[in-house]
């Protein structure tokens, strides 16, 4: 197939859906049809993409022909191509869910475009050349985000949705600070013209390369919700309904990481004497802090919030490192948190349809009830926690030994000690969702109102098809993990991502 055809599906399939979605604004039944077929579409485009870039490495295309660095680059390598291809069967999944987990409100006023959308953010952050387009598809994908955590308009929402605007209207303008001092400096955005430049022995300015690549770490930081700049995720993530916080939980921070990866690798290398260690120190608070307020919570949604902080710092991990094998851990670790993040979300979402609340207090039982939900809960449980053979150990594995390798033996311990505290989080959860009696019926439960659901087995559908993704990654973890490597290497030897791009 046509590279420059394989690099724009992605793009344009979610564009053309959500732009027939809204000529079809108030006929729901046709924008399910048409977000359908945008999903499907999306989700073999970015298969394809992947099968292609596994074949030839990269994929490159110039925007209008204009050739590089002066036009606008598409480029794809394994990195990007494996992130996309994760993000379309959690939009699928996302989707499924959707049909029958979301009110009829909200599907009427625009739900459909607005996921469609926020899919295009991702497509345009996985497959930009170039530094100022990062940024611009990284808006398009938040403001998605805004508007579907005040869809429903709520006030837990408003509330949630106004901090989440806030905080991340300012790390906008600090990374749009930083692209300015980019370009001031090299005169230049193209992201492999830069990563050549920043290679030559006496390029100049490196103190305020030094500096630039502060402003993205705050920028991106806060995207991520890296330690400290983490505050605003438990407090927006646990508002909206199910259907939208899990596509936005289970994806749109590991966004953010991406995006730091893809920079601190070709442009922003990370020095031994400042970088590494703040990076290291930055990802060890962000696994701790994250697990200790995982496990004080008594809320469903609230401790799987917090748990996403935890794992940011594990795949913070892998780039603080620094080497093949440790980034190779962070590239794995991406794909399998996306996959059971997103699962355990669906899984809380199933559980307060037909039961009214997220409070563990109030929950119990359901191990009898509801066996097949059980076992689908344990398995991305213990995936989570990192429970051999699943996917989270085969992360976590090459994470410490790529730290034992490097000689940093105090993030590789500290990794231990969370993932037992993560275990410790998962369990609570198990013992007072799933294995205790229930409770006698409160006479105000905390979610007042349900939605209406025809057909309620149509809900684990999509549960059942992240976890066989996610069994997959585990039991036949070898494929990934090879395509993991060979995308760290990809990132850490980019002369051949520069001469793709640049054709030199």
């Amino acid at each position: 197939m046509n590279p420059s055809l394989l690099l724009l599906l992605p793009l344009l399939l979610p564009l053309y859906g959500a732009v027939f979605c809204l000529l079809f604004w108030q006929r729901v039944r046709a924008q399910v049809f048409i977000a359908a077929t945008a999903q499907l579409g999306w989700f073999v485009s970015a298969g394809l993409l992947l099968y292609e870039v596994s074949q030839t490495g990269f994929l490159t295309t110039q925007i209008g022909r204009w050739p590089a660095p002066f036009g606008i680059t598409l480029v794809a390598d394994l990195f990007s191509a494996l992130i996309l291809a994760s993000a379309s069967i959690v939009g699928i999944a996302v989707f499924l869910f959707s049909l029958q987990g979301l009110d009829s409100m909200r599907k009427k006023y625009g739900y459909f475009p607005l996921l469609l959308f926020l899919q295009l953010g991702v497509s345009g952050v996985c497959l930009t050349g170039d530094i100022f387009n990062l940024y611009v598809w990284f808006e398009v994908l938040l403001i998605c985000c805004f508007a579907l955590l005040a869809l429903g308009g709520t006030r837990a929402q408003l509330e949630g949705t106004l901090k989440y605007v806030t905080i991340n209207f300012f790390a906008s303008g600090i990374l749009l600070t930083g692209v300015g001092v980019v370009y001031s400096l090299y005169g230049s955005l193209n992201m492999a013209e830069l990563a050549q430049v920043v290679r030559q022995p006496d390029h100049p300015n490196l103190p305020l390369l030094t500096l630039c690549s502060v402003f993205f770490l705050t920028g991106f930081g806060i995207k991520s919700a890296i330690f400290p700049l983490f505050f605003w995720l438990p407090a927006s993530y646990h508002t909206p309904p199910i259907a939208i916080s899990a596509f936005i939980a289970g994806l749109i921070s590991k966004i953010g990481i991406y995006s730091l990866i893809r920079l601190f690798t070709l442009i922003f290398i990370p020095d031994a004497a400042f970088m590494q260690p703040l990076l290291l120190v930055l990802s060890a608070l962000t696994m701790v802090i994250g697990v200790i307020g995982a496990a004080a919570q008594k809320d469903f949604r609230k401790i799987l919030s917090f748990h996403i902080i935890s794992q940011i710092g594990y795949m913070l991990m892998g780039l603080a490192i620094f080497t093949p094998l440790a980034l190779a851990g962070s590239i794995y670790f991406i794909i399998h948190n996306i996959l059971v993040k997103t699962n355990l979300f669906l899984v809380s979402g199933v559980v307060a349809q037909q039961h009214h609340t997220f409070s563990l207090k109030k929950l119990g039982g359901l191990y009898l009830k509801q066996p097949f939900l059980a076992l689908l809960f344990f398995l991305s449980a213990l995936a989570l926690a990192g429970i051999p053979p699943l996917s989270g150990f085969w992360g976590k594995f090459m994470l410490a030994m790529g730290g034992f390798e490097a000689g940093n033996y105090g993030i590789v311990a500290v990794s231990l000690c969370v993932s037992l505290v993560t275990l410790f989080s998962m369990t609570k959860i198990w013992n007072e969702v799933f294995w205790k009696a229930k409770p006698p019926k409160s006479s105000k439960p905390a979610v007042a109102k349900a939605v209406s659901i025809r057909h309620p087995m149509l809900l684990y559908a999509p549960l059942v098809l992240l976890l066989v993704f996610i069994l997959l990654i585990s039991l036949y973890a070898q494929p990934v993990i090879a395509l993991a490597q060979r995308a760290a290497n990809q990132l850490l030897y980019t002369n051949s991502y520069i001469e793709a791009v640049l054709k030199k």
